[in-house]
């Protein structure tokens, strides 16, 4: 009986384990890194956004921050969701994505931004209609992932606590969660006024800000780097390709 008992309680243990593995594989492959090539060549993406493809180059963009399923991610400064969608791709599935654009912003970029939420793609993804430094609606917690392109300079000008949004990213994000930034290159040592004449800013801004939240760096990404880069001109109307940089940073753990 005591034998019966004791291959009774290995035959159940034996299963625990099979099952608690199994699980643990399955978690694994959820959290698998998604095949970016692929996404970005799916058949239902739309023509304008492969036209965007050819200015915004996003394969080194999404290998670069990594975004996997499961993952939850804000997009800061999502416009009409281009980089939206393609996070909201990434993440899927049981993913979700926050596209974060003002109310009172560009209409036209809402208006797409709505009209893409209709769309499959779009399933897991939501609007986040909110300022810049009020970004986090309240069912918004232990965040992934916040992706910030091109829009860091335009807060220089607007009406916006940079100081507060950057401190209120940092509290969204989990810890060890990552923050990745990407922004048009002023000259070292640019005024922060360049934000608005030429649409660019310079990076030595952009770090001091953010390690003053209490982000911590981790890495740089060259691949939107342009070494001809004059940067004494509008990014919004370039004569020639313009210089980016690309930072990630993390909150700590």
């Amino acid at each position: 009986m005591l034998a019966d008992r004791a291959a009774r309680q290995f035959a159940v243990l034996t299963l625990g384990v099979v099952l608690c593995c199994g699980a643990g594989v399955r978690d694994a492959k959820a959290q698998a890194t998604p095949d970016y090539a692929a996404l970005i060549a799916a058949s239902d993406r739309s023509d304008a956004d492969r036209e965007a493809d050819k200015r915004r180059d996003p394969l080194p963009l999404l290998k670069f921050a990594g975004p996997r399923p499961g993952m939850t991610v804000l997009d800061m400064g999502a416009g009409g969701g281009y980089s939206t969608e393609l996070m909201a791709r990434a993440v899927a599935p049981n993913g979700k994505v926050y596209g974060q654009f003002p109310a009172d912003g560009f209409q036209k970029a809402i208006d797409n931004f709505n009209a893409r939420l209709k769309t499959p793609a779009m399933s897991d993804a939501a609007a986040d209609f909110r300022p810049f430094d009020d970004p986090i609606s309240p069912e918004m917690s232990n965040l992934d992932l916040i992706t910030f392109l091109f829009y860091y300079h335009d807060t220089t000008y607007m009406n916006v606590d940079r100081a507060q949004m950057d401190r209120k990213m940092f509290a969204a994000l989990k810890p060890g969660g990552y923050l990745v930034l990407a922004d048009h290159s002023a000259a070292a040592g640019a005024d922060i006024s360049v934000g608005k004449s030429l649409h660019r800013i310079d990076e030595a801004i952009v770090r001091k800000e953010l390690e003053t939240a209490g982000f911590k760096f981790v890495a740089a990404g060259d691949f939107w780097h342009v070494p001809g880069d004059t940067r004494d001109f509008s990014s919004n109307r370039p004569p020639s390709p313009v210089d980016s940089f690309v930072l990630k940073y993390q909150k700590p753990m």
